[in-house]
């Protein structure tokens, strides 16, 4: 016999699951925000688990690492005023690239002569199928077919980080981007395959992987729970940098 679920649990365990996705007076645009309502209603005086969802936008900023603490806790604040206990989890999702940074890109390094039909080949392949066969194709048609590539459907790309550091000296971002320079090679003297999308790709792929790009900071009585010169920073690798979208889900009662 199966057991029933206990009241408290959330709807997406339920038979009669939803989801309800409700504005809320001075929401800020492009700001999303759901939760799991729950499968029966709480008793009185009792704390039910409660769930919320955020997507922030970073704007580009330079290569280098950056304190944003101030701007997630601004967007999310409402939402945190609603837990008194919980986790919050920030995940740093891809970034939409301006398509027609790729495409002058691209162009350059066919002028320059870097690029080969292999190259372009694996390039397009990489990101999505060409609608069209590339046996026999001229320079010229491949370039044509990149460019409907990259303008259509976008490239959806990560090379940054997230991490919990330093929150007052500014000097310890400079010196942690001073060592990550040091420790991943860079340049046309570095063992790098991955060389396509420029030379400071691959090393922000690796730098990314070190750092991470999700955190975890437990909620406590309405805040984020971190000591007093903790801080969220969000680590860009790429020398033309995008904006970055992190998704904070937050979970508790």
């Amino acid at each position: 016999m199966q057991a029933a679920a206990p009241a408290w649990a959330p709807a997406i365990f339920s038979s009669a699951s939803a989801v309800s996705v409700r504005p809320r007076r001075g929401a800020r645009a492009g700001a999303v925000r759901c939760e799991l309502a729950a499968s029966a209603p709480s008793a009185p005086g009792s704390l039910a688990p409660r769930w919320a969802q955020r997507t922030v936008v970073i704007p580009p900023q330079r290569r280098g690492c950056h304190l944003i603490t101030p701007k997630i806790v601004n967007e999310i604040r409402d939402d945190l005023f609603e837990f008194k206990c919980g986790m919050a989890h920030l995940f740093c999702m891809y970034t939409y690239a301006h398509p027609m940074q790729f495409v002058f890109l691209f162009a350059l390094f066919l002028l320059m002569g870097r690029v080969d039909m292999d190259s372009i080949e694996e390039f397009v392949g990489a990101y999505h199928p060409c609608p069209l066969s590339t046996t026999n194709w001229g320079k010229e048609n491949m370039f044509m077919c990149v460019f409907v590539i990259l303008v259509v459907y976008g490239v959806q790309h990560t090379s940054a980080s997230l991490t919990i550091n330093e929150n007052y000296d500014s000097d310890v971002q400079f010196d942690t981007e001073t060592f990550l320079t040091r420790i991943v090679p860079e340049g046309p003297s570095a063992p790098w395959r991955h060389t396509i999308e420029g030379p400071d790709d691959m090393p922000a792929h690796i730098k990314s992987s070190m750092f991470g790009c999700a955190l975890t900071i437990p909620i406590t009585d309405g805040r984020l729970n971190m000591g007093t010169w903790q801080g969220i920073w969000l680590c860009e690798h790429r020398d033309y940098a995008t904006p970055r979208q992190i998704v904070i889900t937050l979970n508790g009662i």
